[in-house]
């Protein structure tokens, strides 16, 4: 068998038991079996999962899914795959799907570098949500944060032209990062002279406003595909 370094690679998440709510192990049993997508190594077809031809964002780590379904109910004419490794997410977000009756989204409980790999088809997305990634904020850790440049290389490969990328996170040195990696990768245009706005449709979180409060910076970054 081929060598193949991606099997071998610093991942960029840790895997935390959590215990599921009884509503959200109740989502699982029914709402699974249409909205949770197994991980295969196949392309996906997104006529066949969702049933239409609709402009395709992928959400990389939705956490809980609150702003996952908010953006997902607000954009109807657009379809989201969500890629989340931790249960008790999976399973919030599924009973929201259930609760909110929200058609235009499917879920897979995967790496995400994976799923990207095996599942997305090359020049396929109109966008990408990567929101608040974990900051690995001790220095010995950073080489375990999601944006580094062989990771936003692929994530351009899978965007359609004129596709975008929109980062957001509350570390400061993170968004540094994010600001020269995504600015060094040829194939991406920053849409604003440095970190963009908060774009409309991505709400705030319980957590961002209260650091906001707090005085706590967030930055968002959004970038398109030449």
């Amino acid at each position: 068998m081929m060598y193949d370094p991606t099997e071998h690679r610093i991942r960029s998440f840790v895997t935390r038991a959590g215990r599921l709510s009884t509503a959200q192990a109740r989502a699982f049993d029914e709402m699974g079996p249409k909205f949770l997508v197994a991980y295969q190594k196949q392309m996906l077809d997104y006529a066949q999962l969702f049933g239409r031809r609709a402009p395709v964002v992928l959400e990389i780590g939705f956490g809980m899914g609150d702003t996952t379904a908010h953006i997902a109910c607000t954009m109807p004419d657009k379809d989201f795959i969500g890629v989340e490794v931790h249960t008790p997410g999976v399973g919030s977000l599924l009973k929201q799907i259930g609760e909110q009756d929200i058609g235009n989204l499917r879920l897979v409980q995967h790496d995400a570098v994976e799923v990207l790999r095996d599942m997305i088809p090359d020049a396929s997305l109109a966008g990408v949500h990567v929101f608040f990634p974990d900051p690995w904020h001790k220095a010995r850790h950073n080489k375990r944060r999601l944006i580094q440049p062989p990771f936003v290389k692929a994530l351009c490969d899978k965007l359609a032209p004129g596709g975008y990328i929109h980062c957001a996170t509350d570390w400061e040195d993170y968004a540094v990062q994010m600001l020269e990696v995504l600015g060094a990768e040829p194939a991406l245009q920053n849409t604003a002279e440095g970190y963009a706005g908060k774009p409309s449709y991505r709400p705030l979180t319980k957590f961002e406003n209260r650091g906001l409060r707090l005085g706590h910076g967030v930055w968002d970054l959004v970038f398109t595909k030449k």
